[in-house]
Order: structure tokens, then sequence, then C-alpha cells
């Protein structure tokens, strides 16, 4: 039939799109993949369906009622991860720089919604050049109807975005408004590109400078997952989607473990040293204890004062945060807050229960901190595990002090079941700073160094070690080292079908 013929002519030249030269130009000789290579190394063989495909702009202004843009420089479908379904846009740089115009913003928006209905995970691979400066106020609407249904959606369906190449201008804010986002070392994304910053300030800057995926690693904070190649990103955006529940109202997916939930990890004992002020790596406290000692760590350049990452334990996915005492000593600083606050809230909003391993001295103070506005950007890692109503277990590996103790996952704030290692220092300050204050006088009064060092250790013993905070209830138990794996998967399956309200409420007013 004649029209069938056409209708497959007409889908073939879009799908070919720019062609095999702009192609090879344009991705191949960058190192890059093309926009549907992405879209079949992210999702199962043959299972992605393309929606929207013949939608085409309706500019006539500028020259643009010559021009024909493939897809209008977005691919729009769903298809599976691991059997399960997804939404997922790709942009194609290739027709005119991937830029957004309306109904390349129509296309990306009306995807969100059905995102949105199904219940399923929407993926957006980015990689633009902004706004389509033809269209003029067009793609403004749909910029604002993007970022809208980007906060709306938030909370309701995982939202993660692949950064490719480039993405500038107001394209560079809508993966700011998602949960995850994961880039390639050359790629970059800013709001304002290299030239605009040298036309308004005169200052030059490079593309990797400005906005580079290093950097936003490193200083911004901005990328969760970085990594060479994007083959090695799309392994990395199905292994995390395979973390994920499909929306707000489901579990994530059980996988059944070969490993055994009982097992001890004997190699824990002794792990953690004595004197607590000396550092040590908490990965090797982490890996042991998790199913097959796999961790999924995300912004491991960022704030490594602080771990976050998903786990398993018996098959059961978990979120993970952690002080690490080998950067900063392991204090709480305003980004090391800040990043554990936003996991533990999306771990919240998606019903994935939340292990925190503690090990931190205190909030760091001074002037730094303070100018920065750590009374409330610090504040957000309190909201956030007060906020959360998911099942919260916390291990207390060494040290507990102050205000740490009470934000890192304490009873105070919220936490439904909290065990300490026998090594653990828990106090409302550094012990030698307290028991320096209460036995000053008789410090003065001490004969000599070992006086001194009888009256630290008589408070240590006191006050100090797990033992009082158990008997007290403060903790729930003191437990080996090497049970810690079962004690936590014990633990989950009686919280399993925890239920927790709140007041009535539109929503909280978190510290921003």
């Amino acid at each position: 039939m004649e029209k069938i013929k056409l209708l497959r002519q007409k889908k073939k030249q879009i799908i070919e799109g720019a062609g095999a030269d702009v192609f090879k130009k344009v991705f191949t000789d960058k190192g890059m993949l093309t926009p549907r290579e992405r879209i079949s190394r992210l999702l199962d063989p043959d299972t992605f369906f393309e929606l929207d495909m013949l939608a085409t702009h309706h500019c006539g202004e500028f020259g643009m009622d010559k021009k024909k843009i493939p897809a209008e420089a977005v691919i729009t479908g769903f298809g599976k991860i691991n059997g399960r379904n997804v939404c997922v846009y790709s942009q194609d740089f290739s027709a005119l720089g991937g830029t957004y115009g309306e109904m390349h913003g129509k296309k990306i928006c009306a995807l969100m919604d059905t995102a949105s209905e199904a219940g399923v995970p929407v993926i957006g691979i980015c990689h633009s050049g902004g706004l389509r400066l033809h269209e003029t106020l067009g793609p403004m609407e749909m910029f604002g109807q993007l970022f809208r249904r980007n906060a709306i959606y938030s909370g309701v369906v995982p939202q993660i975005s692949i950064i490719f190449g480039v993405v500038a201008g107001g394209q560079a804010y809508s993966p700011g408004l998602t949960d995850f986002i994961l880039m390639t070392k050359a790629s970059s994304i800013y709001i304002a590109g290299p030239a605009f910053v040298k036309a308004q300030t005169g200052r030059e800057i490079s593309d990797q400078e400005l906005g580079g995926a290093k950097m936003h690693a490193k200083v911004s904070g901005l990328v969760d997952i970085l990594r060479d190649t994007e083959e090695e990103i799309l392994k990395e955006a199905r292994k995390l989607v395979d973390y994920l529940p499909l929306n707000c109202n489901e579990s994530p997916v059980f996988k059944e473990s070969s490993d055994d939930p009982d097992r001890h990890a004997e190699i824990l004992d002794g792990l953690a040293p004595e004197l607590s002020y000396k550092p040590f790596d908490m990965q090797e406290v982490i890996n042991p204890i998790f199913d097959d000692q796999q961790f999924f760590e995300l912004k491991a350049d960022y704030a490594k004062n602080m771990i976050t990452g998903f786990a398993r334990l018996a098959g059961n996915v978990v979120g993970l945060v952690a002080n690490q005492s080998k950067y900063l000593g392991g204090v709480i600083d305003i980004k090391a807050a800040e990043k554990a606050a936003r996991f533990v809230r999306f771990c919240d909003a998606f019903n994935i229960p939340i292990i925190t391993f503690q090990d931190s001295p205190a909030y760091l103070i001074g002037k730094e901190m303070e100018h920065g506005g750590m009374i409330y950007k610090g504040a957000k890692l309190l909201h956030a595990y007060a906020e959360a109503t998911v099942p919260k277990i916390t291990v207390i590996i060494r040290k507990a002090y102050a205000g740490a103790y009470i934000a890192m996952g304490s009873q105070y704030i919220g936490a439904d079941l909290v065990y300490a290692w026998p090594g653990a220092e828990i106090s409302s300050v550094a012990p030698n700073t307290a028991a320096g204050i209460l036995f000053k006088k008789e410090m003065a009064a001490a004969s000599g160094e070992e006086d001194i060092k009888a009256l630290y250790q008589n408070y240590y013993e006191k006050y100090i070690e797990p033992s009082r905070a158990a008997s007290l209830r403060h903790i729930n138990d003191i437990i080996e080292p090497n049970e810690t794996r079962p004690v936590l998967i014990k633990s989950l399956g009686l919280l399993k079908n925890k239920k927790q309200t709140r007041p009535a409420r539109k929503h909280g007013n978190i510290p921003l």
C-alpha cells in the first residue's frame, strides 16, 4: 500500500537524521555515541518504542521555514531496563545543536506526564546548546513547563539526567531539578557558556574550567556519577535504576542473594583504631557488611567526609549514610550536611530504608562555616532525618559527639533502632574537653600526670563508653562488629512494615 510505503520512508529519513557524515563529525570522531545509539545501550535490546517521532516545529521566521529538524532534535519514548519500564529522551546535537524549541519542549513534557501517570522513572540524555533563539517566546514557555514538571513530579517518579557533550543555557536548569546526574569526564554543563562569560565579564575561561564534569563532581557537587566513557555511564545508569522503585508507591525490587544473611564479618573486629582520633577508612567497614560486598556510591568525589550510596542487605535495597574520618576527621561541614540531607530525603521519598554508620566528632565550627550559613545549611541534615518515615537504623562505629551525634540518625532525631560497637564514644562534647572542664580543680591539685590520666579514665568509663548510653536506653544494644550484618538484616525484617504518620500539612519548609 502506497501510504504505508510513504510512512516507512518518512520514518526512515527521521531515524537517519542528519546523515552518516554529520554523525561522524558531531559524534563518532569525538568518541561519542549517536542519540539513538545512546538509547539502545541504555535500554534492554529491542524494547524501545518511540513516541512523537513525527512532531515538527512550526516556526517560519529567521529561515526556519526551510529547515527540517529530524524528530525535533529530541528522541522520546519508552523501553525497559532489566525488564522494568522507563521513559527516556535523548537530545540530538546534530539537529540544530539539540536546541530546545517549542515542539522539542512539548515532546519532553508530554513524556514526563506519561511517566508520572504510568508510574515509571524518566531518564533524560541531555546534549543541547540551550534555547532555540529562532522561536523567541515559545521555547521560554516550554522551559517553564519543563521546570514545573521537574518540580511537581519530584518524589513521584525517579528523575535521572545523563549529560553528554555540552548542555548549556536554560537547558542546564532541568538536570539540576532531577534526582541524579551522571556525566562523562569530557562533558560540561553551565547556564552561560564561555562566549557569554567573556561578553559579559571580559574574562576568558574554558568549557571545563567553567562547567566541566570534573569540576561539578568535586566542587559544585552537581554530579552523582562520573566516568570516562558514554558506555560506562550508560552501564552505571542501568545499575542505578536497579536500586530504585518505579515510583513513590512501590518499594525497590528485591533480588535473591546467595550471600548468607547470618554471615559474620570477623574482619570488622579490631578494624576501628582504639584511639578515636586516629582516622581510618569507613569503606573497609561498609564493604564486608552488604550483599556480595557491593556498594554503589554517589557523589564519591564531593564532600568526601560524608559517604552516601545504595547497597543490599539480604536482597533488599537500603540507602547508606556514613562519616568518613579519612577526610576532615569525619566532621560535618556545610557540604557534607547538604550531601547527606539530599540523599536521606530521596530515600524517604521512595521507600528506601536508611542505614547510618556514625563516626563524627562534631559539626565543623569557625568563621568560614558561620559566614557560609552553617546554622541553616547544617540544619538540613537535622530536618531530613527528623522528617523521614522510612525505617532508620544507626550503628555508632566510633565517635558520636555533640550535634553530629544527634544529626547522624540518633534516637533523638527519630531513628528506630540504634546500635553501637564496643569502642564507641558517645558524648555531648569530646571526652577530653568535657573532663578538662569538669575536673579543672582536681587537675590543678593533681600530684602528677598519672593522677590526671586517672581522672580522664574515670570520666571515660563512667560517662563515655556506650554502656552508659545503653543503660539510659539512648541506644538499643552494644554489638560485636562482626555481627553487624545479621543484626541489620534482622532489624530491617522487623521494620519492614513500619507505619508512621505525621501531622497533616501541605509540606514542610526545609531550611534552604
